[in-house]
């Protein structure tokens, strides 16, 4: 088991392990066990520190947050306030958005952390006349990805977008089959605000490493897990170096690429992702 920082360390360099990226039992196929309090349990079993709530947008999940969890000291970070506590969670969501670019529908899907709950409610606010929010956990937005952004930034410049699951075949920014080759085609003047990307399971840093474009961004890797066991939470997470341990000190660590905030990424074989292809190389002597 890995050790527990205590939580909100203050001045003191500690490692949590965070998988910012999974969902609630609002998405389609997701297990109904995933719970804040289940969630919470097997969190502190598998060793995470701080986890993503999934679904901020919902509204009966989002309903379920106010009421189960409760802010470390105006932190952005949160506590269960029903389970053992021991995790702190970050507002979180992710969001699908369709939009034509050059004449071909491009299916994209975002991740989205925010500062508090009350921002997550303003953006559902903003965001419901592009979807129904509250038909799955993780909505289909009929807007471009620039548009999402620029609302995002007019309603809080502290929250962080980036592209889930980015080489997923299907609904990956750079996926075969839907994305786009380049993040400005997908993000246009609004790029500037894309901080990150998501390698997902089907990749890993170093497959990314080989495409200078992408220097710039900050690699995370988390589970976008649909059940709260530990085989599947925390598959792959992050390991932050905090000093305050608040949201601000992740997203600006997430924003400029910080190494010493950000050590490296927990990983599985990208082969165990089913967006990876094996290049087909023939057997020697056949």
């Amino acid at each position: 088991m890995y050790s527990r920082p205590h939580l909100l360390m203050v001045h003191v360099l500690a490692r949590f392990y965070a998988d910012l990226h999974l969902h609630s039992r609002y998405s389609a196929a997701t297990s109904r066990e995933m719970t804040i309090e289940e969630i919470d349990f097997y969190a502190a079993m598998k060793g995470l520190n701080i986890v993503g709530t999934g679904d901020a947008l919902h509204g009966s999940w989002l309903k379920e947050l106010k009421s189960k969890l409760v802010e470390l000291n105006g932190s952005g970070l949160y506590k269960s306030s029903k389970g053992s506590g021991l995790t702190l969670f970050i507002v979180q969501t992710e969001v699908a958005t369709i939009h034509e670019y050059r004449g071909k529908a491009r299916r994209v899907h975002h991740v989205i952390i925010m500062p508090n709950i009350e921002t997550a409610e303003e953006v559902r606010e903003r965001l419901g006349k592009y979807g129904e929010l509250d038909a799955d956990g993780r909505p289909l937005l009929s807007i471009k990805p620039a548009e999402l952004v620029e609302i995002l930034m007019e309603i809080n410049i502290d929250i962080v977008i980036f592209p889930a699951h980015a080489w997923t075949p299907w609904w990956g920014i750079f996926g075969s089959m839907s994305g786009v080759d380049k993040m400005e085609e997908c993000y246009e003047d609004m790029t500037k605000y894309i901080n990150a990307l998501e390698t997902g399971l089907s990749s890993d840093p170093p497959m990314n490493w080989r495409i200078s474009a992408l220097d710039r961004y900050t690699l995370l890797s988390f589970s976008d897990s649909h059940s709260p066991y530990p085989y599947r939470l925390g598959r792959e997470a992050t390991v932050f170096n905090l000093k305050e341990g608040t949201y601000r000190e992740i997203a600006e660590a997430i924003k400029n690429k910080d190494t010493t905030k950000i050590l490296m990424t927990v990983e599985v074989d990208p082969a165990y992702g089913k967006g990876f292809k094996t290049p087909d190389v023939p057997l020697v002597g056949s």
